[in-house]
């Protein structure tokens, strides 16, 4: 399977890109989705965590109160460490079913640690969805109604815009219309199916 890596920091356009890609019929497999796939009720996992920081990251429908367990693990990186080590493996064997199971002619993989992790090993080729800080900022408050110096944390965690375009293959620059975006993913389709049929035929170097 030929396999595109998007990336991109918070609030740059990833779920906007990768919604058009699934509206020309490519299969999504999405890092994030994973990781709450992992954590459902009555997951191993999930009770783990809810012992190791107690029964207050649960919601009252028993599910994990994400923006909870956000709060403390973006002020405690040793508690950051611990999530991440248990669940990193979990998410990783989750990603690579749903990798080996999509039927399309090529999956768009989307990740917001692909370029800083070995994710980006699972892939291909590699697109960043890429926009200015500010707008980062601007889109991630309104959207996620936080404030602005938690939204600076969360991009201040992630890679720099610079590194992550230094891993890129193709950059998209969402800082146009939805109409614009979508016009760079269709370009970029006719592409990836060119270069999957390659693949296919063992023609790609």
């Amino acid at each position: 399977m030929f396999v595109v890596g998007v990336t991109g920091g918070i609030g740059s356009g990833k779920t906007a890109a990768t919604d058009a890609f699934a509206a020309l019929g490519i299969a999504i497999v999405d890092a994030d989705i994973a990781s709450r796939k992992v954590v459902e009720p009555g997951s191993a996992a999930l009770r783990q965590i809810a012992a190791h920081f107690g029964a207050q990251i649960l919601r009252s429908d028993g599910a994990l109160n994400r923006a909870a367990l956000r709060h403390i693990i973006f002020a405690n990186t040793a508690e950051k460490n611990w999530l991440e080590q248990l669940l990193h493996p979990l998410i990783a064997t989750e990603i690579q079913h749903q990798l080996q199971t999509a039927t399309s002619p090529y999956v768009v993989f989307v990740s917001p640690l692909l370029t800083e992790s070995n994710q980006h090993e699972l892939c291909d080729r590699i697109l960043v969805i890429d926009a200015p800080e500010e707008l980062q900022l601007q889109r991630t408050m309104q959207r996620d109604n936080n404030d602005a110096a938690q939204v600076q944390r969360i991009i201040a965690s992630q890679a720099s815009r610079e590194f992550r375009l230094q891993h890129a293959d193709d950059v998209i620059a969402n800082t146009g219309s939805l109409e614009y975006l979508t016009q760079q993913v269709a370009a970029l389709h006719a592409r990836y199916l060119q270069l999957a049929e390659e693949k296919s035929r063992g023609e790609l170097r």
